[in-house]
């Protein structure tokens, strides 16, 4: 009797919190991934977990955070959660056999991130941190460009992740949700840090703009330096124009990009190579983050045990690490907005 056609595995996705994030980006990109399917979604209010798998309109059950996490029909848990929730729900989805997608940032300490690698190690499942502009094409090709040696050895990482003040009631603006513009906007300047300049950075200095009513950062500056002596100088916060780029400063030039950190979809994204008497311009494809990232992710827990457990782990805890050393070491500064109100 003839073999019948192969069946391509499918990894059933549970979505543990309904946040904007989910519904705009990360929802999108897994009904576009033919190897990835929702079957269930979770919200602290059933009725808004309802009204998010209706409009999902993949057929995905509404139910409770525990009962997603019992379900067999789950296979891995993308969690959208506060930052504040993050550790303890990543953590019950591994202790459930699950496999973990988790916004960004993975926890809001560096302890607790480390103890969730490890636990997903030990458990062969797939963690990820879900830094979804690490996907996008066009930082492998500044990391080869700099390999190649087009702006000679670098000297200084200048990088941007601003946005305009959010709406007052927002998350963000909640100290005991884990906000703050360090653990929204300042991670992935820092995460950018680690992925140009490697291991073993260190904190030289920072500052960050507090608000004191809120009990919440809202910008702030750092300066980091790696071990062969290149500077970063990373600026965040919500204050500001939108402002999302970075330039490495090298011996012989400058590289730029523009809408480094959530460009759309449709950009196509042009590095741009400075030098003394010289401008070039290297336009790259449009390319989808979101889709890359859930696509990246669905292949590795489609997979089995993972293999690049440690390899992705460690940037993960180095960036953690980063950010304790902020909080530990920032000179404080009051919002002039904050007390003009």
């Amino acid at each position: 009797m003839p073999a019948g056609p192969a069946v391509t595995p499918v990894l059933r996705v549970g979505l543990l919190g309904c946040s904007s994030i989910a519904r705009r980006r990360t929802l999108p990109a897994l009904r576009a991934t033919p190897a990835a399917a929702v079957t269930a979604v979770a919200a602290r209010d059933p009725r808004r977990a309802e009204a998010f798998a209706a409009e999902s309109g993949t057929g995905a059950a509404a139910l409770t955070y525990e009962q997603l996490l019992a379900a067999d029909d789950v296979d891995a848990v993308y969690v959208s959660l506060p930052n504040s929730e993050h550790h303890r729900w990543a953590e019950a989805a591994l202790l459930a056999g699950k496999h973990v997608l988790c916004e960004k940032p993975m926890t809001t300490t560096a302890a607790a991130t480390t103890a969730l690698t490890r636990l997903a190690a030990e458990r062969g499942l797939v963690l990820r941190e879900n830094f979804t502009f690490l996907h996008h094409p066009q930082h492998a090709r500044v990391q080869r460009l700099l390999a190649d040696g087009r702006i000679g050895a670098p000297r200084t990482l200048t990088a941007e992740f601003c946005i305009p003040p959010l709406p007052g009631t927002d998350i963000r603006y909640r100290a005991d949700l884990g906000g703050g513009a360090l653990l929204d906007a300042g991670v992935y300047p820092l995460r950018l840090a680690r992925l140009l300049l490697g291991p073993g950075l260190a904190v030289a200095g920072a500052t960050l703009r507090v608000d004191k009513a809120r009990d919440v950062d809202v910008a702030g500056l750092v300066l980091l330096v790696s071990p062969d002596g290149v500077f970063a100088s990373l600026g965040f916060g919500f204050q500001h124009g939108y402002r999302s780029r970075y330039a490495v400063h090298g011996a012989t030039g400058t590289l730029t990009a523009d809408k480094a950190f959530t460009p759309p979809a449709t950009w196509q994204p042009v590095l741009r190579v400075e030098e003394q008497d010289h401008t070039e311009e290297h336009t790259l494809p449009a390319a989808d983050q979101f889709a890359l990232a859930v696509a990246a992710f669905t292949t590795a827990a489609l997979a089995g045990p993972d293999p690049t457990g440690a390899a992705t782990a460690a940037p993960c805890t180095d960036t953690a690490r980063l950010v304790d050393e902020v909080l530990a070491t920032a000179v404080r500064v009051p919002d002039h907005e904050e007390l003009r109100r």
